[in-house]
C-alpha cells in the first residue's frame, strides 16, 4: 500500500463542526486506499481524547498543540515579513521537522493538504517530487474580505490585510499544486476568477452528508418542553460567522416573532458558546444549550431551522443536516450560497427581516413539527452523497514522477 502525507490544521476528529466533517470524510477515504501519515494540529483540549480513532486507521499520527494566545502571537510575525497571519499561526518547527522526515523515511509522494495553512510544509518539487493536492475547502480570503467590512478599526484594516495577502498566496497555491479542490462549484469559480491561469488546476468537491445517520425516522426523545414551537440554529458557537448570525436573528427577526407566537422559542445549540451567545439567554423565548451529545434532536423536533448567516463562504453543513432530517428551513442568500435549491419547496431564502418573520411565523403554527418532506430528503440524498462526492476524490491522485531525488539533503521546510 502506498504512502501518502494528510496534514490538517484541525485534528480531523470528532466530525462535529464544518471542516471537521470533511476532513474526517476525506481522511477515511484516503485511509482506505492509502497508508496515511497524518500530522495535524489540536485547539481544543477536549480533542486530545479522540486522537487513539484516528490512530487506529493512520499509520502514524503526528499532533501538536495550538494554544491559542500563543498561536495569535505568533500570527503577528506576518505583520513583519509580509505574509498572511494566517501561516505564523500555525508555523511549528516540530510540525516541518517531523514532515521532513517522514516523507524521507517513508519514502512518501503523495501530499493532501487540508486548508491552505497547511500549505507552507509541502517539500518543493525540486527537492522532493510528489503529487500534491490542496483542499482550500473556501476560498478563505474572501471571507476575510467580509469580515472587514462588519468590523470597526483596527479590526477592519487587519482583516482588509488578511483578504489581500491570503488572496495572493491562495493564487500561488492555485498555480503550483497538482490539483486544488473547493467544497462548491460557486467557490471553484470564485478562486477560478481570481487565478484565471490554474483555472484548469482548480476543482469542486462538494461535501456530502451521511443520510442514513440523520434519518428523520429514528425515535429522537424531544428535547423541547411541551407547548414549544422551535426554531433551531446549530453550529460551533464560538465561530465568528454563526455569532454575528444569532445575535442579528435575536435583535431584528425574534422581537416579532415572539410578540405573533408566545410559546415560541428560539434555540441556539453548539459548542463553547462565545460572551455574546451566552448573553442572548437572558432574552425572553431564547435558550442557549452550549453543547450537546446529539444535535439530531434538536433538529428533527423543531418546527423549522434557522440559518441567519450574513457572512459565509462554501456550503453549510448545518442547512444540508437540516435538509437531510426534512426539516423546513429560513435561510438567507449567504447561507444559500454554493447550494442549488432550484426552487426545492420546504427552504425559504430571504434576506429581509419582514421576510424572515413571516415564513417562521407561517412554519410555527402547526401544534407539533410538520412531517419530514420527503422530497428534500430525496433530494439531498441525490446531489450531496459522501459516497459519490467522495468517489471523485481518487482521480486527482492520478500517476506521478515519483522517482527519489539522488540527493538525500534536508528538504529545508522549517518555516
Amino acid at each position: 500500500m502506498e504512502a501518502l502525507l494528510f496534514l490538517a490544521h484541525r485534528l480531523p476528529y470528532p466530525p462535529n463542526k464544518g471542516d471537521k466533517i470533511r476532513s474526517w470524510h476525506l481522511l477515511r477515504h484516503l485511509a482506505r486506499r492509502y497508508r496515511v501519515y497524518l500530522g495535524t494540529f489540536v485547539d481544543d483540549e477536549q480533542d486530545w481524547q479522540h486522537v487513539r480513532v484516528l490512530e487506529k486507521i493512520c499509520a502514524e499520527v503526528f499532533v501538536r498543540p495550538l494554544p491559542g494566545m500563543r498561536a495569535r502571537l505568533r500570527s503577528l510575525r506576518g505583520l513583519l515579513n509580509g505574509q498572511p497571519l494566517t501561516l505564523p499561526y500555525y508555523g511549528d518547527g516540530a510540525m516541518a521537522r517531523w514532515v521532513n522526515e517522514r516523507v524521507r523515511e517513508q519514502d512518501i509522494h503523495q501530499l493532501f493538504a487540508f486548508s491552505s495553512a497547511m500549505g507552507q510544509y509541502a517539500p518543493e518539487p525540486r527537492d522532493w517530487p510528489m503529487r500534491r493536492v490542496m483542499d482550500l475547502v473556501d476560498v478563505d480570503s474572501d471571507k476575510w474580505r467580509q469580515y472587514s467590512e462588519h468590523k470597526a478599526w483596527p479590526m477592519n484594516w487587519v482583516y482588509a490585510r488578511e483578504a489581500r495577502r491570503l488572496a495572493a498566496y491562495e493564487r500561488r497555491l492555485a498555480a503550483e499544486w497538482d490539483a486544488c479542490l473547493l467544497v462548491s462549484e460557486a467557490e471553484a469559480q470564485c478562486l477560478r476568477e481570481r487565478a484565471p491561469e490554474s483555472a484548469q488546476r482548480i476543482h469542486a468537491l462538494n461535501n456530502g452528508v451521511d443520510v442514513a445517520h440523520f434519518q428523520p425516522d429514528q425515535d429522537f426523545s424531544r428535547p423541547y418542553a411541551d407547548g414549544e414551537r422551535a426554531l433551531v440554529f446549530t453550529g460551533a458557537m464560538d465561530y465568528w460567522a454563526n455569532v454575528d448570525a444569532v445575535c442579528w436573528f435575536a435583535e431584528k427577526v425574534w422581537p416579532e416573532i415572539l410578540r405573533q407566537q408566545a410559546t415560541a422559542r428560539f434555540y441556539i445549540v453548539g459548542s463553547r458558546p462565545a460572551a455574546a451567545v451566552q448573553r442572548l439567554a437572558r432574552h425572553p423565548g431564547i435558550v442557549v444549550t452550549g453543547t450537546v451529545p446529539d444535535v439530531r434532536p434538536y433538529i428533527a423536533h423543531a418546527h423549522a431551522a434557522v440559518a441567519p448567516l450574513r457572512v459565509a463562504r462554501g456550503i453549510q453543513n448545518k442547512v444540508l443536516e437540516a435538509m437531510a432530517l426534512g426539516r423546513p428551513l429560513v435561510i438567507t442568500t449567504a447561507a444559500a450560497d454554493g447550494i442549488d435549491l432550484d426552487g426545492l419547496a420546504g427552504v425559504v431564502v430571504s434576506d429581509a427581516v419582514a421576510e424572515q418573520v413571516q415564513a417562521c411565523h407561517e412554519r410555527l403554527q402547526p401544534e407539533t413539527a410538520p412531517p419530514a418532506n420527503a422530497a428534500m430528503r430525496a433530494w439531498i440524498s441525490r446531489h450531496y452523497d459522501w459516497n459519490y462526492n467522495l468517489s471523485r476524490l481518487d482521480q486527482y491522485f492520478a500517476a506521478a514522477d515519483t522517482a527519489t531525488p539522488q540527493a538525500t539533503r534536508s528538504l529545508g521546510l522549517g518555516r
